[in-house]
């Protein structure tokens, strides 16, 4: 670790960021593979202990084992620990620990701290991470307690309710998208409680730190002048619409087809619960492999989305759609500014937006290419589906993670990786330092469209 450490200090920022995750990785490896994490006489190959490994770092959910069937209680409690590795951040524990310690926070934890969570300054950005692991911790909890005592009229002993009751808050909360059912939330499909409460927690996980931080200052109302920044306007918005369409185009696609037997309440619950969880939670009350394809790609766009920046989800974020999309309003009525809630974008978000957009479209393009190849046995619709819900760390399948092949699988655990770090981050690991132009060449128009 010691000879690791220094040479981690020499790189930029972001590539110090993707180092810190691959380290998370290597030590979660470690955490799996201790003495009685595997129930006696499994045995998990080196990929698929890799594979589920990086899912839980990356919180994405995919998994080519039944957690259920593999881990012992112990294996389960690691394996939430790596979920709040993935889910609250590596930097944000990274320096939770060294303020446990008394270790003073220099100004290079300060420039990985604003990368890994996507902040434009230091200036908070310590308050802000004990602020995020105070509240997901919080929510954890709550969670927790609910679902513990509502789970306790099922199993027998309290013990087992309460391992439930923890591991599916966690699993919510972080977006994980692992259970410890064996079928994920299948066996509560008409229980609306439980569903109430996992749609709650993943949404809480996924809308982003900053808007829930915003929401507890303005609900404490401590400052008399305090109002709600331009970000957490465009996300909760983009959020709620996204949500909204997403239950309405699943329940209009699926009304005479998978949900035709339930009744309009059920059927509406249904929709509700795989459009919230289609943002990142990965969790599904119904088995999607009988909706049609055309609700199958729609749920890969939502997955291609993904969550809001600064949360435990990934894609390409809420505010990167939301501010492609205002573009495009803005510039078909003649406008060359994006003017929204009584403020202007900056030219540079809409440049990265963009870039992001380009670079995820050509990931999964390449990727879905490169799939068929390899596994030309599958559909492209679950390719698709399957590379999406990598990228957006999402967590959904169409029950084809088991059987892909090794090359498969890797190409997969990439995807989750590069979805939970960040395409802003994975450019920069690209591109290296920052650097400042130095002189300009004369501007000319190109003939566009």
């Amino acid at each position: 670790m010691k000879p690791i450490l220094p040479r981690i200090r020499k790189l930029t920022p972001a590539q110090a960021i993707v180092s810190y995750y691959f380290l998370a990785i290597a030590i979660s490896a470690g955490l799996l593979n201790l003495p009685g994490v595997y129930q006696p006489g499994v045995r998990v190959a080196f990929i698929d202990s890799l594979f589920t490994t990086v899912s839980a770092v990356s919180v994405t959910g995919l998994s080519v084992i039944n957690i259920s069937e593999t881990y012992t209680t112990f294996g389960i409690a690691m394996l939430m620990i790596i979920l709040q590795f993935g889910g609250i951040g590596i930097m944000a524990l990274g320096t939770f620990v060294w303020l446990l310690v008394g270790k003073k926070i220099g100004l290079r934890e300060r420039q990985l701290i604003m990368i890994d969570h996507n902040q434009h300054s230091f200036s908070g950005v310590v308050n802000l991470i004990v602020q995020i692991i105070k509240i997901l911790l919080l929510i954890e909890l709550i969670g927790a307690i609910f679902l513990t005592l509502y789970f306790t009229q099922f199993y027998e002993t309290f013990s087992e309710a309460l391992l439930q009751g923890v591991f599916a808050s966690v699993s919510a909360t972080t977006n994980g998208g692992f259970d410890i059912t064996g079928q994920s939330m299948i066996p509560y499909h008409n229980d609306y409680f439980v569903q109430s409460i996992t749609m709650i927690l993943i949404i809480l996980g996924a809308i982003g730190f900053p808007v829930l931080i915003e929401t507890k200052a303005f609900l404490s109302n401590e400052n008399k002048n305090f109002r709600f920044s331009l970000f957490t306007k465009i996300t909760t918005v983009t959020f709620g619409l996204l949500l909204l369409v997403g239950t309405v185009v699943i329940l209009a696609l699926e009304m005479f087809n998978s949900f035709r037997d339930m009744s309009w309440h059920e059927a509406l619950f249904t929709a509700m619960f795989q459009s919230v969880s289609s943002r990142s939670g990965g969790l599904v009350t119904v088995d999607i492999t009988e909706f049609t394809q055309g609700t199958n790609i729609f749920i890969s766009a939502m997955m291609f989305i993904g969550a809001s920046p600064s949360s435990v989800g990934g894609g390409i974020r809420t505010t990167t759609f939301a501010i492609a999309i205002l573009f495009l309003i803005n510039f078909a009525r003649g406008k060359n500014e994006i003017q929204v809630f009584n403020r202007e974008i900056h030219l540079i978000d809409v440049f990265r937006s963009y870039a992001v957009i380009i670079l995820a479209s050509f990931i999964v393009l390449f990727s879905t290419i490169a799939l068929s190849i390899s596994e030309p046995t599958l559909s492209i619709t679950a390719i698709v589906f399957e590379i999406t819900s990598a990228f957006g760390t999402c967590g959904m399948s169409l029950g084809i993670t088991s059987d892909l092949s090794n090359f498969g699988k890797t190409l997969i655990m990439v995807l989750m990786f590069v979805g939970r770090v960040g395409l802003i981050s994975f450019l920069f690991t690209i591109g290296g330092r920052t650097t400042t132009t130095k002189f300009h060449y004369p501007k000319e128009r190109v003939i566009i469209g």
